[in-house]
Order: C-alpha cells, then sequence, then structure tokens
C-alpha cells in the first residue's frame, strides 16, 4: 500500500519525458489500464509469433532460443551472467537447464495424481492459448511430450544446490564437443555474447541430453513450443481472457489461489521487477528512518561478536579451521537499508499504452547491462533486492550479508519493541545470514568469495556428520499427509535458521552488557526472544501451493522453521520449561549444535 501511494502519485502527475517519474507513471498505467490493453487482444505479439513460423530448421530455431530469450521469453538454454565461482573478481556468463513450465521435474516424472492433474491442466492451457490466438492447431499433448524430455534430462533440484558440481568452466569452442549437433554460434550471436571466449556450464550432462532431444523432435512441434513459450510469458500483460487463463494453469491448479489478485498489487510487483531501484528509492525517501539503519548496524555487530566467540567455542572443529573460519567471519560485508548507488534508467524507454513494447524494452535493457558488465571489474555496490523487499540475503561470492528497508518493520523489527522482541526476529535473521556463509554450500567459499576449500578433511568430516543429523530431523516432518520435508534440499536453510537463532540469543545477551533483561506483558527477556522468533514466521499455505514448495522451496515450511531449530536450543528448554512429554522436548544427547 505504501508503494501503492509511490507510484499512483507518479501516474498521476505530469513529468518530463525521460524522467523517473514519467517512466514509473506511464510504465504503471499502461498495466492498469486494462480497456487499452483488451482492445490490443493478441496483437501485441502477433510479429513474434509470425516470425517463429519462418524458422524452418533446427539450426534457425536454436538461434531464435536466444533472440527470445533477450526478451525474457524462455527455452531450453537458460542464460545468465555473474560473478565468477572461482575468481570472484571477474564475471562470467553461465548456461543452466531450462524449458519446462510446471514448477518442478518430478511434475512430469512422477504419478502423484496433483502431478498427474497438474500435467492434463497443462495440455489444456497450451490448447486453450492456441484458440485465443487463433492459431489452427492443438498442439498440447506434443510440448507436454517434449517438456516431459526436457525434464527427464534435467538435474534434480538437490544436485542443483551442490556448488562444485555445477562449477564446470568451458571454452566457448569447446560446447561443440559438449552438443555437437546444437547450434551454439547463432544462440550466442543473437544472445549478443558473440565476443564471449569462455562459460560456466551448469549442467553439462542436460545439454549432452538436449543434444539428441533438439534434432529428435521435429521442427514443426518446435516452432509451436516457442509460440507457445511467446502467448504464456505474455498471457498476463494481454487481453483479459489470455490473463485469465494463465491464472487459471499458474496461480488456481499449481498453487491453489482461488482468485486473481487486485491489477493495482499486480502492477506494483511488476513494476518493482522493471524498475525496482526507482521505486525503492522514492520509497526509502519516504519510509526509512536512517535511526533504524544505526540500531540495525549495532545489532550486526553483536551479531558478528557472538558468532566469532562461538566459533572459539565449537568442540567438533579444530584450531587451524577455527583461524581461517574467524578469517572468513572478519571479511563479511554488510549493507543495510538500500544502494550507495542507484541504478542508471535513462537508456530504458518507457511509453505511454505500450504495455508488451514496455516489457520487451525493459527486458533488453537489462540484458545489454548485463552483458556490458563483462571484461569489467566486478561491481561490488550492486544490490540483488530492492530496499521495498521485506527479506534479506547472503551472496557467498561477494561475501556480503543484505537486509533491505523494507525487513525493518513489525514483526521483524521494531524502534520501540522491547529488544528481546527484536533479537529474537531481525537479530535471527542477521544470524541466519551471516550462517549461510558457514552452511553445506556457503562453507566451500572463502573470505574472497571464491570456491575454495579452506577446511581440513577432519573437520568438514565432523561437520557432515552433523548436518546429516539435521537431514534426518527435518525429514522426520511431514507437512501433508505422504508429504514430508526434503532434508537435503533444505539443508542450508535449516543450518542458517539453526544457527542464526543460537547466534541471536548468544548476540541478546551480549546487547544487555550484564543489566537484568526486561520484561513485557508478563515475559521475560528470554521468552521475548523465542517469541519473536516465532512471531516471524506466522503464515498459512494452502495445500497446492505446499505440494509445490515441497518439491521445489529449499525452504522448510514456516511452522518448521519456527519449531524445528528451537527443539535442538538450551536456552529455550530453559525459557519455558520444556519438559519430556511435551510436543518440543529433545533429550540433550540427541540436540544438534552446528555453529
Amino acid at each position: 500500500e505504501r508503494i501503492k501511494g509511490i507510484v499512483e502519485k507518479n501516474a498521476e502527475t505530469k513529468h518530463e519525458n525521460g524522467s523517473i517519474g514519467q517512466k514509473v507513471g506511464d510504465f504503471y498505467n499502461s498495466f492498469l489500464n486494462e480497456a487499452e490493453v483488451n482492445e490490443k487482444g493478441i496483437s501485441p505479439v502477433r510479429d513474434l509469433l509470425k516470425e517463429v513460423t519462418s524458422l524452418d530448421t533446427h539450426e534457425k530455431l536454436i538461434t531464435h532460443f536466444g533472440k527470445l530469450g533477450v526478451l525474457g521469453v524462455g527455452s531450453p538454454i537458460g542464460l545468465f551472467i555473474g560473478v565468477d565461482e572461482k575468481k570472484s573478481t571477474d564475471y562470467l556468463t553461465t548456461i543452466a537447464q531450462s524449458g519446462t513450465t510446471l514448477p518442478d521435474r518430478d511434475y512430469y516424472l512422477k504419478d502423484d495424481q496433483k502431478y498427474v492433474d497438474a500435467r492434463k491442466a497443462l495440455v489444456t492451457y497450451i490448447n486453450k492459448l492456441f484458440e485465443l490466438a487463433q492459431i489452427e492447431a492443438t498442439p498440447g499433448e506434443a510440448i507436454l511430450n517434449l517438456e516431459k524430455q526436457i525434464a527427464e534430462a534435467q538435474w534434480s533440484r538437490i544436485e542443483l544446490r551442490d556448488a562444485n558440481k555445477t562449477y564446470n568452466k568451458y571454452a566457448l569452442s569447446d560446447l561443440a564437443k559438449l552438443a555437437p549437433k546444437t547450434n551454439w554460434k547463432g544462440f550466442f550471436e543473437t544472445s549478443k555474447l558473440s565476443a564471449i571466449k569462455e562459460l560456466n556450464v551448469m549442467t553439462p550432462s542436460f545439454f549432452e541430453k538436449l543434444d539428441g532431444i533438439i534434432q529428435a523432435t521435429p521442427v514443426e512441434v518446435w516452432q509451436q513450443y516457442l509460440q507457445y513459450r511467446i502467448i504464456d510469458n505474455f498471457a498476463p500483460f494481454m487481453a483479459a481472457e489470455f490473463d485469465r487463463s494463465h491464472f487459471e494453469l499458474h496461480q488456481k491448479q499449481l498453487a491453489g489461489i482461488p482468485e486473481q489478485q487486485p491489477r493495482w498489487k499486480r502492477g506494483v510487483t511488476l513494476l518493482g521487477g522493471v524498475l525496482g531501484e526507482a521505486v525503492g528509492k522514492l520509497y526509502v525517501e519516504q519510509y526509512f528512518k536512517p535511526e533504524a539503519k544505526a540500531r540495525m548496524n549495532e545489532l550486526v555487530q553483536n551479531l558478528l561478536k557472538a558468532f566469532d566467540s562461538s566459533i572459539d567455542e565449537l568442540e567438533w572443529m579444530t584450531a587451524t579451521t577455527k583461524k581461517r573460519a574467524k578469517e572468513k567471519l572478519s571479511k563479511i560485508t554488510t549493507k543495510i537499508g538500500y544502494p550507495d548507488e542507484w541504478r542508471d534508467y535513462s537508456k530504458l524507454e518507457v511509453v505511454a499504452g505500450d504495455l508488451v513494447g514496455n516489457l520487451n524494452r525493459a527486458a533488453e535493457f537489462e540484458h545489454n547491462r548485463q552483458v556490458d558488465r563483462l571484461g569489467k571489474p566486478v561491481d561490488r555496490k550492486e544490490w540483488g533486492m530492492t530496499p521495498q523487499t521485506v527479506n534479506a540475503y547472503y551472496n557467498p561470492t561477494m561475501h556480503e550479508i543484505v537486509f533491505p528497508a523494507a525487513i525493518l518493520q513489525s514483526p521483524f523489527f521494531d524502534m520501540d519493541a522491547p529488544e528481546a522482541l527484536n533479537y529474537g526476529g531481525i537479530g535471527a535473521v542477521i544470524g541466519h545470514e551471516i550462517s549461510h556463509a558457514f552452511d553445506d554450500q556457503g562453507s566451500q567459499y572463502d573470505g574472497d568469495g571464491n570456491l575454495k576449500n579452506w577446511w581440513s578433511d577432519e573437520d568438514r568430516q565432523a561437520f557432515e556428520s552433523l548436518t546429516k543429523r539435521l537431514v534426518a530431523q527435518y525429514e522426520q516432518y511431514e507437512p501433508l499427509p505422504g508429504k514430508k520435508i526434503q532434508g537435503q534440499l533444505t539443508l542450508g536453510e535449516n543450518i542458517a535458521d539453526l544457527s542464526g537463532l543460537s547466534i541471536a540469543f548468544k548476540a541478546y545477551k551480549i546487547s544487555l552488557k550484564g543489566k537484568q533483561p526486561e520484561e513485557f506483558a508478563g515475559w521475560n527477556g528470554d521468552q521475548l526472544f523465542f517469541i519473536g522468533w516465532s512471531r516471524v514466521w506466522q503464515r498459512k499455505y494452502r495445500d497446492a501451493e505446499m505440494v509445490k514448495r515441497l518439491a521445489t522451496d529449499n525452504h522448510s515450511p514456516s511452522q518448521f522453521r519456527a519449531n524445528g531449530p528451537v527443539t535442538n536450543i538450551d536456552a529455550f528448554y530453559d525459557a519455558f520449561e520444556v519438559k519430556e512429554g511435551d510436543k518440543l522436548f529433545k533429550p540433550v544427547a540427541e540436540r544438534i549444535r552446528i555453529w
């Protein structure tokens, strides 16, 4: 609602052409004007669809994958530019598996009823889009079959979490050995990347298999597949019947959401992805308090002190590795609130009333921005989230913890609340992000952000023994009948929750400086700390959304994020006098302490 107010003010004001106000206002209005969008029907993508019909060879089709990718339309070849994980001073192009519609490969390969229903719904949806676009074809079954083959070639999400396994640097010229029939030259030319000499291939075996799938699939099916991907990509931004069909599959069928969000909410979300930092700058000016940043800095320092002393106390780690862990901890960069330098949107053209055109120009602007970074030093001032995002993150290649302005509000943080609640809320979030530097994957990067081993074999083995116990704990949880948490998929987040909460409690004690903890509403300080933790995980899930998350999300569902870690923390037992027979009781010998 705050962002809505900011955006609507710009949308209602006359601005100079090319100004941020004009771009924010005209983009938002181009989405909000349903009558104008409805009137255009399929026309915004008609030329894109027609162009696909001229692609009469596999070589031309693969070349077109690159061109569509620049506009944000997906294909089986996913592409992005990020920091080189073994040389964190440089940027590196990466290709990865892609190309399917449903949330995870399991939806294509397993016969749970919800997966079977999703496949049927996908076929119906594809055929409906072709009918609405007035294309004489019903290719739903053929496209489902193609996506199923692509899914069979894909890696599991657990494999994709493995930082070493997904780092495979190739010379561009060597891609022909990996997938000899794939037109790499054409793909990289239309992706505006023909000048690159090397790249990372996240999923090599996927591209080996895709090589055969591409050739074995008739050109006509690939044409229909690309037409489908185009319509699916732009359906929420076209006439109401396209938008409704997209909602019926992606939201209602796959997430269990019964009705579409108000259009203003969708517009605000869309704008955040296109002009996020422009809106963020306006948000920060109006809603971010400098004293909140000062208080956060104090919290962060106490968390870092607590983590440092906790390393000293570890019984499972040897002195040499402890020293290296403390060195890594000392190099963490903290970002709070908003970037020091705001993103420059001067090259992005926004035209009043041209929604799909604006989206295409925005996608191309972002693609060009990414490509332009190659060969330049890594920009360590850049942010991966907008200031108005209620979230936080740790970036292993930057070795940084980042807390956008919008998370600094209740229930995570409140300037007027007892500090115990803040340490149990935002303090545990800070601890969580620090702990990601030392989870099963983050711990494989050094203090400069390079994927480089700094552990002794003995210590890594001791660490993995503890993490196996955490995997086993979470695999016992069953959010839906017959549907359990994947302990290996969620391991990194579970480590960060457990360690982050443990360290936050220790930091809370440091903050007291020997003073007696405050009481509030009949609760003592230790109790308030854990109540603060519980408050940030209040959430409801629909069953379809839960099914999707259990297959795709590397976070455990919120109930288990609240309750899972505390069963391992002695202070929780003391605070609430938890005893044998209580639901959250675990014998002392079974409690897991990692960091």
